[in-house]
């Protein structure tokens, strides 16, 4: 035992000499070697020799620096212009292109531009273009985030309230000036259903499972700020109520000339988007300035104060992240990533008749499914992870807030768009497409009331939406749109 005992000591004597040793020759040297002996770190699994690779470390660093660094590149500080200059154009590209996982997919972009030149096939042009503008939204949203960072909380809420919904706005612009009215509409309601239906249900389901117990180890629901759903809510019916009452209105004049019915939608679809616009405007100035109170994140579960450590944690989780571009780089970006959404969204739009007329799908699937996915790819994403880290209030944001933006300000702007240009922009949609609006508010209104979700809501609501989406795939394929042409024409 007194010779292990011995034995044991002399091991650790010599192993902190070795260290001791080992850490001032690697110093006293050219400072670089290939074992654990910088800054005197040698042990006993440490090379005799330390100098067993040739690689120049400064070398190694120039490439991380101008390839992966997020922060800098190499000559952004040189007192050359040209250097200077070409050094931040590259370093506003390489943050860009590095900002999310999902900007592989950019090299559908000069695929979806070749092929919309070069009038490939339908299918071809619409599947290209269609996962060009996935990135592009993401890129989007980045930008959007970077120029909100610095110009503080009210402000910054009202660009990402502007620009959050720009690629289902540039869409609906083009398809609007081709004279593709259902498709617009359909597009319109198919942001707000997957809003409330996918996006939610999916941060419901995700944050659900993953915070499905308390520090404790018993069931527990997340929570948000009730007032938040409260208002959100009452916002969402009147959206629904607003196009209620043109389809009720529509039906009431049953025995009038068509004329007359056209031209007495319109007059009620466009005094009602004045409204709405109104309305908004008043939300925004209620959450942001007068009742900021009321939309503050709630506490999540007692988990930040179960003890000091959690409260540390969450408290450093939540700490803002500095901008990675300045005000004029992100601009620069916002614009440059919107004129190519525009050309790509003008080949997609330019494409779905022909894709149409093979009857393999239905304009009212690809408004009301594909072209949400496209431009709240970005948006899923970020709910998603903001739920499964237990920030409700910022999904709630994420989803709902979206929602009201679709309802009370794109569409609103968009049927003032149609009055401008000539197009018969309504508010009067189809009429199962104003139930399954309807039916989803309710769902939604009865599931965020109370101010707590959990992975059964979430399904449910994930369960709606796949109903409604197969409802509209298992139509006939011209049918809806049939029916939609009549109340235009």
């Amino acid at each position: 035992m007194g010779n292990s005992l011995t034995r044991f000591t002399v091991n650790v004597n010599f192993r902190e000499e070795f260290r001791r040793i080992g850490g001032h020759k690697a110093q006293d040297s050219d400072g670089f070697t290939n074992g654990n002996a910088i800054n005197g770190d040698m042990d006993e699994e440490s090379p005799l020799l330390g100098h067993t690779v040739s690689r120049d470390p400064g070398e190694y660093s120039f490439w991380r620096h101008l390839l992966l660094d997020r922060k800098s590149s190499p000559g952004t500080d040189s007192s050359n212009p040209l250097v200077k200059f070409l050094a931040r154009i590259w370093n506003v590209t390489k943050v860009t292109l590095l900002s999310s996982w999902i900007n592989i997919l950019l090299l559908f972009v000069p695929l979806g531009l070749f092929a919309g030149k070069a009038e490939w096939g339908a299918v071809w042009v619409f599947s290209l273009n269609f996962f060009a503008i996935i990135p592009l939204a993401a890129v989007l949203s980045f930008a959007t985030e970077e120029i909100a960072h610095r110009l503080g909380e009210t402000l910054g809420g009202l660009v990402n309230a502007t620009f959050g919904n720009a690629v289902e706005l540039i869409v609906s612009v083009v398809a609007l000036r081709a004279g593709e009215i259902e498709v617009v509409q359909a597009s319109m309601l198919g942001s707000i259903l997957s809003n409330l239906l996918l996006v939610l249900g999916m941060c419901f389901l995700l944050g659900g499972i993953y915070n499905m117990h308390a520090p404790d180890g018993s069931a527990t629901e997340q929570i948000f700020a009730q007032g938040t759903a409260q208002t959100t809510c009452s916002l969402m019916a009147l959206s629904s109520a607003s196009m209620i009452i043109p389809a009720a209105l529509y039906g009431v004049l049953d025995k009038a000339d068509a004329h007359d019915k056209a031209d007495s939608i319109l007059v009620l679809s466009r005094g009602t988007s004045i409204i709405l616009l109104c309305l908004y405007c008043l939300y925004l100035f209620f959450a942001l300035h007068t009742h900021k109170k009321l939309f503050e994140p709630e506490q999540q579960n007692g988990a930040a104060t179960a003890n000091g450590e959690g409260a540390t944690a969450v408290a450093e989780e939540e700490e803002e992240e500095e901008p990675l571009l300045g005000p004029w780089s992100a601009a620069l970006v916002l614009v440059a990533v919107t004129v190519l959404i525009s050309f790509h969204a003008d080949y997609m739009v330019d494409s779905i008749d022909a894709l149409v007329a093979t009857g393999k799908i239905s304009k009212n699937f690809i408004g009301l499914i594909l072209i949400p996915i496209v431009g709240n790819a970005a948006e899923h994403v970020t709910a998603c992870v903001v739920a499964v880290k237990n920030k409700m209030d910022l999904a709630m944001g994420v989803a709902i807030g979206s929602s009201i933006q679709i309802a009370l300000l794109v569409t609103p702007s968009l049927v003032m768009l149609g009055w401008a240009i000539g197009q018969p922009m309504t508010l009067h949609f189809e009429t199962f497409e104003t139930i399954a609006f309807a039916v989803a508010v309710i769902i939604v209104t009865y599931t965020v009331q109370d101010g707590k979700s959990n992975y059964l809501e979430g399904a449910m609501l994930l369960g709606l939406y796949v109903i409604i989406a197969l409802a509209f795939w298992a139509s006939p394929t011209k049918a809806l749109d049939r029916v939609l042409a009549m109340v235009q024409n």
